[in-house]
C-alpha cells in the first residue's frame, strides 16, 4: 500500500484514491471579486467551537476499531444506554454539538433503516425495537445541542458495495432516512473511506449526487469531508489546524474526499489566502487513543492539560474541534472521560472568565488603519498596571478572513516596549500564550490581504 493509492481521512477510515466520480471543476474568479465569506450555517458552526463526536457500535463490543462487517447484531446489547447522559456532559464541559456515527466501516445502522437487516432492528437493543439515533436526536435537542450524524460510505457488510451505481442508490437511501426522519441536523460528516467489497470491487461514490440530497433535506446543514463542501478535514487526526490556517481554499486542489496528490494535505492544513470558496478546517481528535471505547485504554485518556493545549492548536488557529468521547459497552461514557472533559471546561473558565480589556477600568481602544493591504494597528490602554499572559485575537469572519500576520507589542509603566508575540493568520479566533508580564498598553499590528478590517483583542492574566 503505497502514499498513492492510501491516505488517512477522517476518523479511524481508510480513504482510497481517486475511485470519485468526476465533475467539472470550479473556476477561479478574477482576483477584483470580493474575497469569499461563510453562510450564516458556516459561522454558526465555527463559533460552536467545540463538538463532542460519539464512536458507539458493534466494534465498542468486538473492542475493534475497524470491523469486517460480519459481525453478528446479536453483540450490540448496551445494559444502561443514556443518550441524555451523553447530552448533559457534553453541555456541561462547554460543548455545543454532538456527532454519531449512525453508521461506521462495518455496515451496523444504529437505527431500524429499511435498506439492511443489518442495525439495531435485528439486534437485543430494546429488544429489537430500538432507534439509537432518535435516541440521541432527542436528548441533544433536549440539552439544546445542535445535532451532527456521521454515514460511513464504505460499507464492509453490504454485498452490493462495488457495485457502484446500485450502492450508490442505497447509500442516498440511507442518506434520506436519516435526513427526513430526524427533524434539523446542523452537521452531516463524510470521509472519503472505500475498500474492496464482499464482490472484490472498488466502489465509485457519486459526491455530487450526495451532497446534493444533503442541500435538498437538510440546506441549512454544513457538508463535512476532505472535499467539503461546507468544512474541510484539517489534513490530520491529532485535533491540529494548521498555521497558517485560512478559511478560504482553492476548490481545485481538493475536489474529493479521499483523492491524493500532490497538494492535498497543504490544502487541507493551511488553505489558500487566494482561496475561492469559503471552506474552514475542522480538527478532528479522540480523547483516548482510538476512536471506540477499549477498557484496555481507560488509564489512557488525554490529561486536562492536553486538552487545554488541543483547544490552543484547533479553536486557537482558526478552527474548530471535534473531539471523540466514545460510550463504553454499557451506552455511557467513561467516568474518567467525563472527569477530563470537566476538568477541561472549568479550566477553560478560569482561564478566560476575565477579560482584561473588558474589566480592567478604563480600557480605551484607539484604532489607526492603513490603506487596502498596508496593515493595520490597535492599541488597548490601561489606567493601572496589569499583568498578561494570553491573548485573543479575532475577525470579524462574517467578512471573511483578511489577516496574514500579526506582532503584539507591550509598552510598561515605566515606557519601555517589547515584542511579546507575533504570527500569521487570525480568522475567527488566535490564541496565544506566554511569559506573564505587566503592561499599560499593548499594541497589536497587522498585515492583510485587501482592506485592514478591526480586530478583536482580548487579553487575559
Amino acid at each position: 500500500m503505497t502514499r498513492r493509492d492510501f491516505l488517512i481521512a477522517g476518523a479511524g477510515a481508510l480513504t482510497v484514491g481517486p475511485l470519485v466520480a468526476a465533475r467539472p471543476r470550479p473556476q477561479r474568479p478574477p482576483q477584483s471579486q470580493a474575497r469569499p465569506r461563510p453562510t450564516p450555517s458556516q459561522l454558526a458552526w465555527q463559533r460552536d467551537e467545540l463538538a463532542m463526536f460519539l464512536h458507539f457500535g458493534v466494534n465498542t463490543f468486538t473492542d475493534r476499531e475497524w470491523g469486517d462487517g460480519q459481525e453478528s447484531p446479536a453483540i450490540f446489547a448496551p445494559s444502561n444506554l443514556d443518550a441524555r447522559a451523553w447530552a448533559r456532559t457534553a453541555k456541561a464541559a462547554g460543548f455545543r454539538a454532538l456527532i454519531l456515527t449512525a453508521k461506521h466501516h462495518d455496515g451496523f445502522c444504529l437505527w431500524p433503516t429499511r435498506t439492511t437487516k443489518h442495525s439495531v432492528a435485528s439486534s437485543p437493543f430494546r429488544d429489537g425495537k430500538g432507534d439509537l439515533v432518535r435516541e440521541f436526536v432527542e436528548a441533544s435537542r433536549a440539552e439544546g445541542l445542535r445535532v451532527g450524524l456521521y454515514l460511513s460510505p464504505w460499507d464492509r457488510n453490504n454485498p452490493l458495495y462495488g457495485d457502484s451505481p446500485r450502492y450508490n442508490d442505497l447509500y442516498v437511501d440511507q442518506l434520506r432516512e436519516l435526513l427526513g426522519n430526524y427533524g434539523e441536523i446542523a452537521e452531516v460528516w463524510f470521509d472519503g473511506a472505500n475498500g474492496e467489497g464482499p464482490n472484490g470491487k472498488k466502489q465509485i461514490y457519486d459526491w455530487p449526487r450526495v451532497w446534493g440530497e444533503v442541500r435538498r433535506l437538510q440546506p441549512r446543514a454544513v457538508v463535512f469531508s476532505d472535499a467539503g463542501p461546507d468544512v474541510r478535514w484539517c489534513g490530520n487526526e491529532s485535533g491540529s489546524a494548521g498555521d497558517p490556517n485560512w478559511s478560504t481554499v482553492n476548490p481545485d486542489v481538493v475536489t474529493a474526499p479521499g483523492v491524493s496528490g500532490p497538494g492535498i494535505i497543504d490544502s487541507l492544513q493551511h488553505g489558500d489566502p487566494d482561496g475561492t470558496v469559503w471552506r474552514p478546517a475542522e480538527a478532528d481528535t479522540s480523547i483516548r487513543p482510538g476512536w471506540f471505547h477499549h477498557p484496555a485504554e481507560d488509564a489512557r485518556v488525554r490529561s486536562t492539560d492536553a486538552l487545554v493545549n488541543l483547544y490552543f492548536r484547533s479553536v486557537g488557529r482558526n478552527s474548530k474541534l471535534l473531539l471523540n468521547v466514545p460510550p463504553t459497552r454499557d451506552g455511557v461514557l467513561h467516568p474518567t472521560d467525563v472527569s477530563r472533559l470537566l476538568e477541561f471546561a472549568e479550566r477553560r473558565r478560569a482561564m478566560f472568565g476575565e477579560d482584561l480589556v473588558a474589566t480592567a477600568g478604563g480600557g480605551a481602544i484607539g484604532r489607526i488603519t492603513g490603506g487596502p493591504g498596508s496593515g493595520a494597528e490597535d492599541h488597548v490602554t490601561f489606567n493601572r498596571d496589569v499583568s498578561i499572559s494570553m491573548i485573543r485575537l479575532e475577525e470579524p469572519i462574517e467578512r471573511g478572513q483578511s489577516v496574514r500576520s500579526f506582532v503584539v507589542h507591550g509598552t510598561s509603566a515605566e515606557g519601555q516596549t517589547t515584542e511579546i508575540v507575533r504570527g500569521t493568520t487570525v480568522g475567527y479566533a488566535r490564541l496565544e500564550r506566554f511569559a506573564p508580564r505587566r503592561v499599560t498598553q499593548v499594541s497589536v499590528a497587522v498585515t492583510t490581504i485587501g482592506d485592514a478590517p478591526p480586530i478583536g483583542i482580548k487579553l487575559f492574566a
